[in-house]
């Protein structure tokens, strides 16, 4: 089965945590690894990656942190498979020994993985965070009113 590498949906994660609570500072790294369960050392990683990709962008300072660098309807998950590279599927020549492999089995394959590519860029952040706030995945408890009188 092909699956999107952990890296990848960690990646996926943190560019919808920033994207849901990046308003009106920036979102710590630490603030992301607790509130998403991710390690450390993973998520700094990937947002480096995606901070030189221009999907996020970097604040310094004493409340910096991660913005994204584009609007959230601008960002794909596409965007962000590719940027991560972690399909686990590797991008290398196939070495295909036989002509099934070569002329069927070979083309086969690179249609699905297109039509998986296209399926991910019709997606973008936007939805994620609309479907977030759907189903209350958000984090933001919405209630009518915080006081009394």
């Amino acid at each position: 089965m092909v699956r999107l590498s952990k890296k990848t949906l960690l990646a996926l994660e943190a560019v919808l945590d920033v994207a849901v609570n990046a308003r009106p500072d920036p979102v710590q790294s630490k603030d992301i690894t607790k509130r998403q369960g991710i390690p450390q050392r993973y998520l700094e990683q990937v947002m480096q990656q995606l901070v030189h990709a221009s999907i996020l962008k970097g604040v310094r300072g004493p409340k910096g942190g991660y913005r994204l660098a584009r609007e959230r309807r601008r960002i794909s998950v596409g965007d962000i498979v590719r940027i991560v590279g972690a399909m686990e599927i590797a991008d290398e020549p196939r070495d295909t020994p036989s002509i099934l492999g070569e002329k069927v089995i070979g083309p086969m394959w690179d249609g699905i993985q297109a039509e998986m590519m296209e399926r991910l860029d019709a997606v973008t952040v936007e939805d994620l965070c609309q479907r977030a706030a759907e189903t209350g995945a958000d984090g933001d408890a919405k209630s009518a009113a915080d006081f009394t009188i």
